[in-house]
């Protein structure tokens, strides 16, 4: 076996030496400290092998600490008198405190007394008025009851946007990143329609305003305009699905729960994978589009930063929006003005104006960098990332959340919402990441009435 050399073990032995000393000194120093209250300057005067630099910061320190023990001492004796001049009193009563109770710390001081009432008033104080705030609220939302009727499932990916029809038959159209669109039967549930002309996610589906055409954008670099001809199905008794549950009331969910989807409910329904005209100009992801009014135009929103306005019948480029400095994420246009909103990763949204054939001036806005909200009936309907669809008037106010629970709502992302304000059954449609659309009642007058 190796042996160590003469000179190692010496080493080892003296370091091992320096390093008992070194322990003895300090609880030797600590323990005599204590005892018999050396003064600072001769514990400066020891030999260290501290810095004096730190070894003065450490002595500060204790210093401090030194200080903070004398103050709470000299506290605690005046604590004692005052205990002590209370016993009398009480004792002249025939009452005493037992000073073994004091030592265990069962009592408290006038002071202390005082703080912890005044506290525990505070509390008192502010849990009534909250509660007092949280149950008006409650009472208003109570009786605005939002009622989910039809689930869409079909989908094998998210979906991106709803929307419904504005003609007759008034069916529900659904963008999903599947690359296909589809149309429903909202009575139903069943699917229509399938559009699989893209070759890329379907990012927005927008129905023509008085004939059967549907706009569709895709991340192909396209949109597409293509007609469809529906029969719909005859409507079947709508299946109670009456927790009919108010808009705070909430039962989580995991989000690895999905619709349950046996094959594709997809392949029954006639398929068009031919469009009628193709938008081709964009160098990159066609984000959303949409008709302006009287569906001679369509408008179209990229991740290329422009917006392009194109003549239907021809499918020419009429203007390229220019001005925004990041990629676009929505586009709208105005139901009876020619009037088109384009909202930007730069934190505006800009309006332009199409109303006067020789001027079209645009404002700029500062907004979101992303946002889909819906206005129907002075109620605007905002999706979020958590799965919840939040319901607010045009002052801000909120008003209700759409349920989400292990069998009502959605179970991921909801990405967009529309409203079909003069159908019976339902009058929002929401949808997302979920591969489902909903169709739900909402008690929109009871919402008006009671904010």
């Amino acid at each position: 076996m190796p042996t160590e050399s003469g000179s190692c073990s010496t080493a080892r032995q003296a370091k091992q030496k320096r390093k008992s000393h070194s322990l003895s000194i300090r609880r030797t120093n600590s323990s005599e400290q204590e005892r018999t209250g050396l003064p600072r300057e001769m514990l400066e005067g020891q030999d260290s092998k501290l810095p004096s630099s730190v070894r003065s910061t450490l002595l500060e320190l204790f210093g401090q600490i030194e200080r903070e023990f004398e103050n709470l001492y000299i506290e605690n004796l005046e604590l004692r008198r005052e205990i002590d001049t209370l016993n009398e009193r009480l004792a002249a009563e025939g009452q005493a405190i037992d000073g073994a109770e004091l030592s265990k710390g069962q009592l408290k001081t006038k002071a202390s007394h005082s703080t912890s009432q005044l506290s525990q008033k505070l509390k008192t104080t502010y849990k009534a008025s909250t509660s007092k705030i949280v149950s008006s609220f409650k009472t208003t939302t109570s009786r605005a009851v939002c009622q989910l009727v039809k689930e869409y499932i079909g989908h094998r990916d998210g979906i991106w946007d709803v929307s419904v029809a504005r003609t007759q038959p008034v069916v529900l159209g659904t963008a999903s990143a599947d690359h296909t669109a589809l149309l429903w039967s909202i009575e139903t549930g069943k699917c229509l329609v399938k559009y699989s002309g893209h070759v890329g996610s379907v990012n927005s589906i927008k129905f023509h305003p008085s004939e059967q055409l549907a706009l569709t954008a895709s991340g192909d670099q396209t949109a597409h305009i293509w007609r469809y001809v529906v029969q719909l199905p005859t409507p079947q008794p709508v299946a109670d699905t009456s927790q009919q549950i108010s808009g705070e009331d909430e039962i989580e969910c995991s989000d690895k729960d999905e619709p349950d989807i046996d094959g594709d409910v997809s392949s029954d329904c006639p398929t068009i994978r031919v469009p009628l005209t193709s938008l081709k100009s964009h160098q990159g992801v066609v984000i959303a589009a949409d008709w302006l009014v009287g569906g001679k135009q369509a408008v179209t929103a990229s991740w290329d930063r422009t917006a392009n306005l194109y003549d239907v019948e021809t499918s020419e480029l009429v203007h390229s929006l220019t001005g925004h400095d990041q990629e676009l994420t929505h586009c709208c246009t105005h139901p009876t003005q020619r009037l088109v909103v384009t909202s930007s990763r730069d934190t505006t949204f800009r309006l332009w104006d199409f109303r006067d054939p020789s001027i079209h001036s645009v404002n700029v806005f500062q907004g979101h960098t992303e946002i889909n909200v819906c206005v129907g009936q002075k109620i605007i309907a905002l999706p979020h990332d958590n799965r919840q669809v939040r319901l607010f008037d045009m002052s801000g106010v909120r008003l209700a959340r759409l349920p989400r629970s292990s069998r009502q709502g959605h179970r991921r992302m909801v990405c967009c919402s529309a409203w079909s304000e003069d159908h019976p059954i339902c009058n929002l449609f929401t949808c997302g990441f979920d591969r489902q659309a909903i169709g739900w009642n909402i008690n929109i007058p009871a919402l008006l009435q009671e904010k």
